[in-house]
């Protein structure tokens, strides 16, 4: 089916950066970058969509003389620690350029619905950043026709290819939680993952994967489960794999609410921590330091990254080429009271 087919006969005359991209296979934010001469796109490409503009002319759809002075954030869902830690690196930087901030919430879904789109094109916001969560192709590709940017934090899934992106170097967060819990003499580890959609937590598990293979460690499939980021959830998981007839010594959790979930199962089972289970959660949010024992976690620098986010927002609403599509900023093993060598 030829690409006019598929949507229609395109007309004779100029044409929207819609038709441009249908005519030239590629998308809507790839024309955006081209006609507004950003440098991010391959020499062909930029040809034979200056070509179509030279021959068929450009049609700038209508849209608001000037942005309004906001940052629109999309989460998942506004509860716990891990937003306002974002949202106060996200202020900072609108603070900084005089911007306010506009919250959406998707009541825990990952994808907005149809009416999202249509509040945000009618408040003209300078951009979007995504947290945790990820737009249909539909609607990213009508923000860049209004020449709005986009950038994901955080990303649920694999970043799209036009979308700048910014969150934590999660395989390494992995890799170090795996040594750490080696270095104390552990091979009955297990893993209380987070959804394997989600591409950090794949990354997170498969660094932690990593770390043992270099140790020659293997990881037991058995002992591996996959959770949703949920306290309740990592409790049950935890019940599951303590009542184990022979019980993982350490585990390994995707974020901290689940290791909080796995501090439930073993007070309720009798098992002390760290005496008798090691404990390693993910995020290093500020209860972290509260739980009975102080959690042993991987810090992501949450702030930071929405602090980054929001830069590279207003340095695309300005018109100017990201260094950078992908900033992956450092994760950290913070090392408290919940792990020790195991049991002789």
């Amino acid at each position: 089916m030829s690409p006019s087919s598929a949507s229609g006969p395109i007309s004779e005359g100029p044409l929207t950066i819609a038709q441009l991209a249908e005519l030239a296979g590629v998308s809507t934010a790839t024309v955006s970058k081209v006609v507004n001469g950003r440098s991010d796109v391959s020499a062909s490409t930029r040809e034979q969509i200056e070509g179509l503009i030279r021959d068929r002319g450009y049609r700038r759809q209508r849209r608001p003389a000037k942005a309004a002075a906001l940052i629109d954030v999309l989460f998942h869902e506004l509860r716990g620690l891990y937003a306002i830690e974002i949202l106060g690196g996200v202020q900072e930087v609108a603070h900084e350029h005089r911007l306010g901030v506009v919250l959406s919430e998707m009541g825990g879904r990952h994808v907005p619905g149809h009416d999202w789109v249509e509040e945000v094109l009618a408040r003209r916001p300078l951009g979007v950043i995504s947290v945790f969560s990820g737009l249909t192709t539909e609607q990213s590709d009508r923000l860049y026709s209004r020449d709005i940017p986009l950038v994901l934090l955080d990303p649920t899934g694999d970043p799209d290819r036009d979308a700048p992106s910014a969150g934590a170097s999660n395989w390494n967060g992995g890799l170090a939680a795996a040594r750490h819990l080696v270095s104390l003499g552990h091979k009955r580890i297990a893993v209380i993952s987070g959804p394997g959609r989600m591409e950090a937590a794949r990354a997170r598990l498969d660094g932690f994967r990593s770390g043992l293979d270099m140790a020659g460690v293997p990881i037991d499939p058995a002992l591996v489960r996959h959770g949703d980021f949920e306290i309740e959830t990592g409790r049950d998981l935890a019940m599951d794999l303590l009542r184990r007839d022979a019980p993982p010594t350490a585990i390994f959790t995707g974020n901290d609410g689940m290791a909080v979930g796995v501090y439930h199962a073993a007070a309720k089972l009798g098992v002390r921590i760290p005496h008798d289970l090691s404990v390693v959660g993910f995020d290093d949010l500020p209860k972290a330091k509260w739980t009975v024992p102080p959690l042993t976690t991987i810090r992501q620098p949450l702030k930071a990254m929405g602090n980054a986010a929001a830069q590279m927002l207003v340095a695309l609403a300005a018109g100017e080429t990201l260094p950078l599509q992908r900033v992956e900023l450092a994760t950290e093993l913070v090392v408290r009271e919940s792990t020790a060598p195991p049991r002789a």
